[in-house]
């Protein structure tokens, strides 16, 4: 498994507050299918939490669900449709990762959220979503999102337009 090097779509935004960026992790969540890959990328506070919840919230997760994933590494929920949040920012390269049977979930009956993606870029299958959150102010944050290949392009456009 390896990113494409060269993203089908791309599209950047700001999102002015915490509020808005999980207004617009609602809508993709909506719009999320089993087979789905969101890979976030981000520095601590750039807004991923914001953008998770939404997303969960969107996909039918009931908000008490939600976690962070960072010591289980893959939380599973259950929504709408099946949903599983992973968080990279503790493992250190990619036979770590391949250790905890994330790769066995790559590709199955149900999306997955993937945070820190930057930090095991091979996690990602062919086709993905990547989000990179950034700072733009106190409570501004940029979302550059990259689609690679025809699903996630698709994802894309439904979701930003």
């Amino acid at each position: 498994m390896s990113g494409a090097e060269q993203p089908t779509r791309s599209r950047r935004l700001v999102s002015p507050s915490p509020e808005e960026t999980h207004r617009l992790g609602v809508k993709l969540g909506q719009l999320l299918q089993p087979g789905d890959f969101v890979g976030l990328i981000g520095d601590l506070g750039a807004g991923k939490t914001h953008l998770v919840r939404g997303v969960a919230e969107g996909a039918g997760v009931a908000q008490s669900e939600v976690a962070s994933p960072t010591f289980a590494i893959v939380y599973p929920y259950e929504g709408r449709i099946p949903l599983y949040h992973a968080d990279l920012y503790r493992l250190t390269d990619y036979d770590e990762l391949y250790a905890t049977g994330f790769l066995d979930l790559v590709g199955g009956d149900h999306a997955m959220l993937v945070e820190w993606l930057d930090r095991i870029p091979q996690a990602a299958p062919r086709d993905f979503l990547r989000v990179t959150l950034r700072h733009e102010g106190e409570d501004a944050r940029s979302l550059d999102v990259e689609a690679f290949g025809a699903r996630p392009a698709a994802l894309l456009d439904a979701w930003l337009g």
